[in-house]
């Protein structure tokens, strides 16, 4: 049996929905961002207790089938730009598409009703925070950024980073290091 649970984006959440469904005796084939796959049925009491458990922890065990699906498309995404580092070989449109088995029209105008923005402007988003974890890493440089997030140039990604932020990218690199220090004087 398939459930999906919203706000499911980190692996800190995956093993907390683990031990979740153990404390219930359910038994996990899969866990994974969005969703997990138990081997029994699950009654309507474990359902509630997993559903009021998983509430306590900020996470909410989903029913409508449009809110599932948002949920799936939000979770490719935030896998695609922060936990892989694979670049998808098609446009993120075709790969959004090609992962749910949906029109990508039809996908696009339900996340816009029930999220209040574009998939693209979900995805900018996304790749703009993942932009600036890795400046902080300090580990690559911009180009490498605009590369490993599939920016066009450099100059792209800094005119779409200044756009989001209000800040360059240099900025942001100055402000995290005096952060830095600051914490290491502390």
């Amino acid at each position: 049996m398939k459930l999906y649970i919203k706000y499911m984006v980190s692996l800190r959440c995956k093993l907390m929905v683990k031990h979740e469904l153990e404390e219930l005796g359910l038994h996990y084939i899969i866990v994974e961002l969005g969703m997990i796959e138990i081997k029994e049925d699950i009654s309507e009491p474990q359902r509630q207790e997993l559903k009021s458990n998983l509430a306590k922890s900020g996470l909410e065990l989903l029913d409508d089938k449009k809110s599932i699906l948002v949920d799936k498309i939000k979770n490719i995404i935030i896998e695609m730009i922060h936990y892989s580092d694979e670049i998808p070989k098609t446009n993120y449109s075709d790969y959004i598409a090609g992962k749910l088995d949906y029109d990508y029209t039809y996908l696009s105008n339900l996340f816009s009703e029930v999220k209040g923005i574009t998939i693209q402007h979900f995805i900018i988003k996304h790749k703009i925070e993942r932009a600036k974890e890795l400046i902080l890493y300090n580990e690559l440089n911009l180009t490498e950024i605009a590369y490993k997030l599939n920016y066009s140039s450099t100059a792209h990604l800094s005119n779409q980073f200044k756009k989001v932020t209000g800040h360059t990218a240099s900025y942001y690199k100055k402000i995290g290091k005096k952060r830095k220090r600051n914490l290491e004087n502390l």
